[in-house]
């Protein structure tokens, strides 16, 4: 059970995974959460270097879908800036808007990530939906709203531990 919220690869940054990165993971379709990982919270832009990072990968032939918990109004407003398909309202950590993106995107699970700031969402869903799972930083978490707050102690506790362990192998 516990390989369900285990991200198979950790960086600092969406940035890191370059397209050559993903191509060696055998990634050739991202999906992105939004909040805390494409961008803080109460930012109503993504930065600069996010977006050029995102037009690298769709140039060098990775797809990209934004996939979020968020209303369809909010992220459609991040998702048509960055011309980027998405869904909303994804449901995560329940699989359904993983695979929605899937089907939207005509990806193969063996070839695509989950990429996102929370194991109790993005990791779990992505791990159900079988993709694999690549857990970011997050960004700015103390500007989210008090419900995903309180996911932060027990998920932090967790990596600490999953660290450890990986550590000790």
């Amino acid at each position: 059970m516990f390989h369900l919220l285990t991200p198979h690869l950790r960086t600092e940054s969406v940035l890191e995974l370059t397209v050559n990165r993903l191509r060696e993971l055998g990634i050739n379709g991202i999906l992105l959460d939004l909040d805390c990982t494409l961008k803080r919270y109460r930012e109503t832009e993504v930065r600069p270097e996010v977006a050029h990072w995102l037009d690298a990968l769709k140039a060098g032939g990775i797809g990209c879908c934004i996939v979020s918990n968020g209303r369809s109004n909010r992220i459609k407003h991040f998702a048509d800036k960055l011309g980027l398909p998405f869904v909303a309202n994804a449901l995560k950590p329940l699989p359904l808007g993983v695979h929605w993106a899937m089907v939207k995107m005509g990806f193969r699970p063996e070839h695509t990530a989950m990429v996102g700031d929370q194991v109790f969402a993005d990791v779990l869903a992505g791990r159900w939906a079988g993709v694999k799972c690549i857990l970011v930083r997050p960004l700015h978490p103390e500007e989210e709203p008090w419900f995903t707050r309180i996911k932060r102690t027990p998920e932090r506790l967790w990596l600490r531990w999953l660290s450890r362990k990986q550590n000790k192998d």
